[in-house]
């Protein structure tokens, strides 16, 4: 199995996953109903254009989210070594060119206030499920200090960041990007 790789403000680890893995995570995910997505912050929807659901652990996912338990406690013994609880449920994003979808810069640190009793998301875990080259522009960019750092666009490319740092997905200019992005949880910082 390949190792994750550092790059600047993120860690990217490519090929945990066939090709076969990566077309029932999709299939899963094409599956569920998808709404335009939802900010906590009522008046700022213009920095978010894209299409979510929601990938809850079922019996038909538990396997697939006890291995992203494993990819996420590696990762963070070896790059983040926060105190963490727990997953929280994944989000199946997809960016479409002829809706100009992007996420502007933001951080994902904090609760949910829907769930005021969840602990804060304190790791970014992103799954690339397009191939680079179905989609243009949609890059995502990671800013933990004076650097923007892209994250590698390769299908299957798993990228990791804490969550309180700031990132984007620049504007889709064609074609359709697909993710599953996932939170890990835990006490708030100190």
């Amino acid at each position: 199995m390949p190792h994750p790789v550092l790059i600047g403000g993120l860690v990217a680890w490519q090929d945990l996953f066939t090709s076969a893995e990566l077309d029932a995570i999709e299939r899963h995910g094409d599956r569920l109903d998808r709404h335009a997505a939802e900010l906590a912050q009522p008046g700022q929807q213009d920095i978010r254009i894209t299409q979510v659901s929601w990938f809850t652990r079922t019996p038909e996912t538990d396997g697939f989210y006890g291995r992203m338990e494993e990819i996420v406690l590696a990762l963070n013994a070896r790059f983040f070594h926060f105190d963490l609880s727990g997953l929280v449920p994944f989000q199946y994003a997809v960016y479409r060119g002829e809706q100009g979808g992007h996420f502007d810069w933001h951080k994902d640190y904090g609760r949910d206030p829907r769930d005021p009793g969840q602990e804060p998301r304190k790791l970014t875990i992103s799954l690339q499920l397009s191939a680079g080259g179905a989609y243009q522009g949609c890059d995502l960019e990671v800013r933990a200090g004076n650097a923007v750092n892209t994250a590698p666009r390769a299908r299957g490319t798993l990228i990791a960041f804490p969550a309180n740092v700031l990132h984007r997905v620049t504007p889709i200019t064609g074609g359709v990007r697909k993710a599953l992005v996932a939170w890990a949880a835990g006490p708030e910082f100190r």
